[in-house]
């Protein structure tokens, strides 16, 4: 029996988590995973072209050429702990935090969850890639208060995921209301850990 199609289109965004790569391979990341609430927006950037070869006053063949993958995302608020995570930075033990020249941010797996209306959500994995430190923006108050959130930008390459015969940079799937199954095998492939909010297994 085929699969039913969904046309439901997606209205926000949530359930942004990140975790930094293992680089000695012991595991896929270190540590736990992370999220940063209240993401706003974000675009995975996937370029893509067709390049012709000619022969004969007319073309001979087709092929793709893909560019590599760019992320832009906006959050209401980055907390310096992710910040300091994300971008590599070096801390004082009274507390200050420090951009510099030799900044060595570390390679991260990230997803995030586009939400629909009716609760379905498509969950979208990031296998490897590397932030790069936002710019510093400040505006003065006027007559109305206005929030002024937080930007930041990433590059991501592709990396052995399992279950793919070919290195990949963007995975995704997609869950109906009420069903975890995909958000699940996503973050097991992607971190290698459970979502947090799985049910540990055997129960």
């Amino acid at each position: 029996m085929a699969e039913t199609k969904s046309y439901r289109a997606t209205t926000g965004v949530d359930e942004f988590y990140y975790g930094v790569l293992d680089e000695t391979e012991a595991a896929i990341i270190v540590g736990t995973i992370e999220r940063v609430e209240f993401l706003q927006d974000i675009t995975v950037d996937l370029p893509s072209e067709i390049v012709r070869a000619f022969g004969d006053n007319r073309t001979a063949e087709l092929a793709t050429s893909n560019g590599n993958v760019s992320v832009q995302s906006a959050f209401h608020k980055i907390p310096i702990e992710d910040r300091k995570t994300l971008l590599g930075l070096e801390a004082t033990a009274d507390g200050l935090h420090s951009y510099g020249s030799e900044d060595n941010p570390p390679y991260v797996a990230v997803v995030f969850a586009k939400t629909a209306e009716d609760g379905s959500r498509e969950w979208v994995g990031l296998p490897k890639g590397m932030f790069m430190r936002p710019n510093i923006k400040g505006k003065t108050k006027q007559d109305s208060t206005e929030f002024q959130g937080d930007e930041i930008s990433a590059e991501f390459m592709d990396r052995q995921v399992d279950g793919f015969t070919k290195e990949k940079s963007v995975i995704f799937g997609y869950d109906e209301k009420g069903s975890t199954a995909k958000r699940d095998a996503l973050f097991t492939k992607i971190f290698g850990q459970s979502h947090p909010d799985a049910e540990p297994t055997g129960v």
